[in-house]
């Protein structure tokens, strides 16, 4: 039996494969609102063959996203853009969709990758970021305002409050974004957090504002219900945070009952050296679940049904999580099952779609014409 098509159990969710659509930014939202795009992207991809889908990052303020165009979940505008697309998916797939949490903190005000990717002035329409400290992401950009107390509680109770809208519009699960340079990631890393508060120096102070953000999602969320998150093992920088320190920041959130780590890298410094590769990423992932038994999730340049299978069927990770390799294939998960031995759902009106050699790729079902 395939062990990527093996079941597995988050809290009261059942999964019947490993696979998780990753969360990607799609940069189309409208004041921070889902609209056609979302309908296709979504629908598309909850119909790969994963057994979860994830929303992308979802800013949780408006002035917490990261360019014009990302989606958010703030007000009752942004969560009924949401409401049909959840319930078209919900009408047609039995995948599970979650959603990620997010702030982008100082690498907020942002163009869009395609229209450059850099930090939009004031003056040009872009807003004033914030951060742990006053410490831009890039050299010769404006800095961020430093969060004081009650902008840190201002941003805990957005990340409840879009913790709400979710479980409203009935989602399955939370992932909580402390990846890629953004704002709990910001706290973490060193390059970015100078506070000399109860929030920065030491490595328990670093972590300290992320696991309350935690701490009061999983408070806020529903107990069946699970909730992970979303690291970057390291920066890839001299002094940065790095996977000893991401470690210890793991056995803090097994104790408050993480769901599952997701394993990414970088984001924190436009200095950082990735060595790219296929599956780069699984070694940090292996070293979470070796060192704390929690589940972890791999991502990163995973495209071949043989590779991932070799991952979870390894133990190097428990799931693995697709991204690019689903925009390029939107039926990666098909057609890994046939490639595995493996089986997927897929509605009726596709029953016909596999070739006569994978005609139980969909279990036992039957179609008939006349």
């Amino acid at each position: 039996m395939s062990a990527l098509f093996s079941p597995v159990q988050l809290r009261d969710l059942a999964l019947a494969n490993r696979i998780m659509v990753a969360p990607m930014c799609q940069y189309s939202a409208v004041n921070g609102e889902a609209n056609d795009w979302h309908f296709t992207h979504i629908n598309t991809l909850a119909l790969s063959g994963a057994a979860m889908f994830c929303i992308e990052a979802t800013a949780v303020e408006a002035v917490g996203r990261i360019t014009p165009g990302c989606l958010g979940l703030w007000n009752d505008a942004t969560e009924a853009a949401l409401k049909p697309i959840v319930a078209s998916v919900r009408k047609h797939s039995h995948t599970a969709v979650i959603m990620q949490l997010a702030h982008a903190g100082r690498k907020a005000s942002s163009h869009t990758p395609w229209d450059g990717g850099q930090l939009i002035p004031i003056s040009q329409g872009g807003w004033q970021a914030e951060g742990p400290s006053a410490v831009p992401h890039k050299e010769g950009e404006a800095p961020p305002v430093a969060f004081d107390g009650a902008g840190l509680a201002r941003v805990r109770d957005a990340f409840v409050a879009t913790a709400k809208r979710a479980e409203r519009l009935g989602l399955d699960g939370l992932e909580l974004h402390c990846a890629h340079g953004y704002l709990l990631h910001q706290f973490l890393s060193p390059i970015s957090n100078r506070r000399t508060d109860q929030y920065g120096g030491s490595l328990q102070n670093r972590m300290r504002y992320p696991l309350e953000v935690f701490d009061a999602i999983r408070a806020a969320f529903p107990k069946t219900k699970p909730v992970g998150i979303k690291v970057s093992a390291t920066d890839w920088v001299d002094g940065g945070w790095d996977i000893a320190q991401t470690i210890e920041f793991a056995h803090e959130l097994k104790k408050r009952g993480v769901d599952w780590i997701d394993t990414s890298s970088g984001g924190v410094s436009p200095l950082q050296k990735i060595p790219l590769g296929p599956g780069y990423q699984v070694p940090l992932a292996h070293a979470i679940k070796q060192a704390t038994g929690v589940t972890t999730m791999a991502v990163g340049l995973i495209t071949e049904a043989k590779q991932a299978e070799d991952i979870v069927a390894s133990a190097k990770a428990d799931m693995v999580a697709l991204a690019r390799g689903m925009l390029y294939d939107p039926r990666w998960g098909w057609h890994a099952a046939a490639a595995l031995g493996g089986h997927v759902e897929a509605p009726p009106a596709y029953w016909r779609a596999p070739p006569h050699e994978q005609k139980d790729l969909f279990g036992t079902t039957t179609f008939g014409a006349r």
